[in-house]
């Protein structure tokens, strides 16, 4: 008579390769995770699971990628080949900064100088859900000392790692930023208190106080000394600018923030802005450059309306801090804007 056998006993696995298994798949960000033990099945869920957004490794990449396909955009003025590693505010100015130099030089950038980034320094959250991103600080060719800030994200395991924040700013201002043991960052929530501002609400705070002024953000180039540019150019005779200035913060344009060492965090926001020149009665809206022109729809007659989109990165310091002068002692415990990049994306002639 033949033996029957009962079913094998699956082996247990151990603490530390239960780990693992979960890591290798849900650090790629994958839905769900599936292992078996004796027991049975166990399902745990990237969504809800808090890992790192990605490796070291593949942060190093991305950021080689990314400079790969923009120096090869840049160089040809053609937005399709970097489209798949841009999104967001700065995807917006890249693409119509290229569509302009396409117009305007067919041909190709015959100033194309490529940009290298080194020293690059990458800080990846910690977190829960998507998007997954995480920071690079590089030194570029350009910009002189300046570092530059890009952060990357994604929605998917399948996605492309895409730059959807690139700012520059002066490495005085690129903060220490709070690390768990094995060296992740963490990630803070739009809504997350015991800031001086939440994250979710600097687009809005910035465009109120463009147009009004307030106290939530620190003296400064972006602050006080925009507010005062724009003032004296509203009263140029013979022309009259207005400026309308605007919260973005839906889909890529999301707020993103990582804590800082000393509790507070610092914040990438994007903000939507107008400028309309309109000429007085016998007077003409001086004559924008190639560039604005080659943006601009309808003929320009006694009016230029011109749209930008911004993004900015912040200090924004723990409530109740002392911290967030950005170098000036007048703007002690308020959000010290430390770096932006504004770019015309559309303009319409009446």
């Amino acid at each position: 008579m033949s033996r029957v056998r009962g079913p094998r006993r699956r082996r247990r696995l151990s603490r530390v390769e239960l780990r693992r298994l979960e890591r290798k798949v849900l650090i790629a960000a994958t839905v769900t995770a599936l292992s078996w033990t004796a027991s049975g099945c166990v399902v745990v869920h990237g969504e809800r699971e808090v890992l790192p957004a990605t490796t070291r490794a593949e942060a190093a990449k991305a950021l080689a990628q990314f400079t790969d396909v923009y120096n090869k955009a840049d160089k040809a003025y053609d937005s399709s080949l970097d489209a798949g590693h841009v999104t967001g505010a700065f995807g917006a100015i890249d693409a119509a900064r290229l569509k302009a130099g396409h117009i305007n030089s067919p041909s190709g950038n015959d100033r194309h100088t490529p940009l290298t980034l080194t020293d690059a320094r990458f800080t990846i959250p910690k977190k829960a859900g998507w998007p997954r991103w995480f920071l690079a600080d590089a030194k570029g060719n350009k910009g002189g000392s300046a570092r530059w800030l890009l952060v990357f994200t994604r929605d998917d395991l399948n996605e492309t790692w895409k730059v959807a924040y690139l700012t520059l700013v002066a490495p005085a201002n690129v903060p220490k930023f709070k690390q768990d043991k094995d060296g992740w960052a963490e990630a803070v929530p739009a809504d997350s208190p015991g800031l001086t501002a939440r994250p979710g609400d600097l687009s809005q705070a910035y465009a109120t106080y463009l147009k009004d002024g307030g106290d939530t953000f620190a003296p400064g180039q972006h602050t006080t000394t925009w507010r005062s540019l724009r003032a004296r150019n509203a009263v140029k005779p013979g022309l009259a600018t207005q400026y309308i200035d605007e919260p973005l913060t839906n889909g890529a344009y999301a707020p993103l923030a990582l804590r800082t060492a000393d509790g507070g965090a610092l914040v990438f926001f994007v903000t939507h802005h107008y400028m309309k020149q309109t000429a007085a009665a016998g007077a003409t809206v001086p004559r924008p450059n190639k560039a604005v022109q080659a943006l601009t729809k309808g003929e320009i007659k006694q009016s230029l309306t011109m749209e930008f989109v911004s993004n900015e990165v912040v200090l924004d310091p723990a409530a109740g801090s002392a911290a967030g002068s950005a170098g000036s002692g007048s703007g002690q415990g308020k959000v010290a804007v430390v770096g932006r990049v504004q770019g015309m994306t559309a303009a319409q002639g009446g």
